[in-house]
């Protein structure tokens, strides 16, 4: 019984009706019409291609069933107040004789050489151009060695997930939830009952419904893990413009006084928000704020969302698994929460559990989840911690105490140049080096195994490299222009 629809919900019914739908006798998904969903997260990370093809969704009809764009990564403006600089989702290029590519690169900066790490990344440069196409399947190519993500309208990826889910056999329950019994045995979910009376049953319940968190918190208490004092914006407002020119085959996060606001191109409209921290300004300038940064005529009014940075102590708990809203928040800046339902999906199809629930499943999954949380949140925190902006939301952030395990990973990075890693399904090493080197954080000095190479031969080697990136970015179409030609929606 999975309650709640929306991106999560549905997310939820598709998977478990495709792969584990053999496993369990009937799925049921109970919501109502007159809740609507949050849906202001369209940017996803290049996972959610994988968690489609798993479906067996065919790309291009989703891309235009969505009005979605394509995302080569972040643009990040004014969070290092000297420069733009960009997340993108390619790596630097392949190591030499086991030395990375980004310490070859800082190996040349130290002789001078004063070409940019941006250089060498085949992402950054087509999304400088506006240029996009799928990768190739060769990833010895430089154009076979990037991934790309979507920008889409959430709501209509959650219809689409919605008839795809039902043609698979879930059965969709129109109903308003009043109340949740218990077993009076163990405290298990037994059923839930609905406005009017109806009652419905079910063995395993997926909370889906937001931060209303009906099952997990509400009738089981898990509890909450306040994030706020690292990750202190609480408030976002948005709204949707007019497209204004051709879109951008990227997400632009830009930097504010008191928080930042997102840029995400669709093929039909432009979604924007504004993130911010209440105790630093209020509702009323942040929406001037927001709508005086529009690239377009807004569409609508802004719409206010009030969140608390955190996670559920426990994502399973009995015989209640937690995804989305309902496990946790972590603000939009990098895309997360839409690969959090999807890892969350993932876990509980492999630690699927009989009517018997055993325990030990229930504390793997948590384990699982609670690493995969921390592991964004102190990604979230990083950007904030490093930047050199004036203001009292930076200066608080530049100053507090990170997470500990945050230290380690800047303080290694700034000694040595060496990425820590705590969960291999988060973000990977190119990821934490843009987000280091954006900001102007370079280590002392570079892995001394790049010294045992001839300074000549890595500078012809970055060169090169350097060269080879420009021309494949150039070679792609403009990203307008693939859309158009392969999957434009209909008007």
């Amino acid at each position: 019984m999975i309650v709640g629809g929306g991106s999560a919900g549905w997310m939820a019914a598709a998977a478990l009706s495709a792969v584990a739908g053999r496993r369990v006798a009937e799925i049921a998904l109970v919501e109502s019409a007159q809740i609507g969903a949050i849906g202001v997260g369209e940017a996803t990370l290049p996972t959610l291609r994988a968690f489609n093809a798993t479906l067996g969704i065919d790309e291009i009809e989703l891309v235009r069933s969505t009005q979605a764009t394509f995302k080569l990564g972040i643009e990040f403006q004014g969070w290092n107040p000297r420069r733009t600089f960009f997340h993108g989702f390619s790596d630097f290029g392949p190591d030499v004789r086991g030395v990375s590519a980004h310490q070859l690169w800082l190996k040349m900066r130290a002789a001078g050489d004063e070409r940019s790490y941006a250089s060498y990344s085949i992402s950054t440069a087509a999304a400088g151009l506006g240029r996009f196409a799928p990768p190739l399947r060769d990833r010895a190519s430089v154009l076979g060695s990037y991934s790309y993500a979507y920008q889409f309208d959430a709501t209509s990826y959650a219809a689409y997930l919605r008839a795809f889910a039902e043609r698979h056999g879930v059965k969709r329950i129109e109903g308003r939830i009043v109340d949740v019994r218990l077993r009076s045995d163990d405290g298990f979910v037994e059923a839930l009952l609905l406005e009017g009376g109806r009652r419905v049953s079910g063995d395993l319940f997926v909370d889906c419904s937001g931060f209303a968190a009906l099952l997990i918190e509400r009738a089981l208490h898990a509890g909450f893990e306040d994030w706020s004092h690292w990750l202190p914006c609480d408030r976002a407002l948005a709204v949707a413009c007019a497209r204004s020119g051709e879109p951008a085959p990227f997400t632009v996060s830009v930097a504010h006084p008191a928080g930042w606001q997102w840029r995400i191109p669709l093929q039909h409209r432009t979604g924007n928000g504004h993130v911010f921290c209440s105790n630093c300004i209020g509702e009323e300038e942040a929406a001037r704020t927001l709508l005086a940064n529009l690239d377009g005529e807004a569409l609508g009014e802004p719409r206010l969302l009030k969140f608390t940075a955190g996670r559920r102590r426990e994502s399973w708990k009995r015989n209640v698994v937690a995804l989305g809203l309902a496990g946790g928040f972590l603000e939009p800046l990098e895309s997360t929460g839409i690969h959090l339902v999807e890892s969350g999906i993932g876990r509980l199809i492999e630690l699927f559990p009989d009517r018997g629930f055993e325990p030990k499943l229930a504390q793997e999954y948590n384990r699982l989840m609670a690493r995969s949380y921390e592991s964004f949140r102190d990604f979230i925190i990083l950007h904030y911690h490093a930047s050199a902006r004036a203001g009292e939301l930076w200066r608080y952030c530049r100053n507090m105490r990170v997470p500990d395990g945050l230290r380690h990973q800047i303080e290694l990075f700034e000694a040595s140049g060496a990425v820590a890693l705590y969960d291999r399904d988060a973000f990977a090493e190119p990821s934490w080096i843009s987000i280091f080197f954006g900001h102007g954080m370079f280590p002392r000095r570079h892995d001394p195994m790049a010294d045992l190479i001839g300074e000549a031969a890595v500078g012809r080697e970055l060169q090169r490299r350097a060269r080879i990136v420009a021309g494949a970015a150039q070679s792609l179409p403009m990203h307008g222009a693939f859309i158009d030609r392969h999957c434009r929606a209909a008007a």
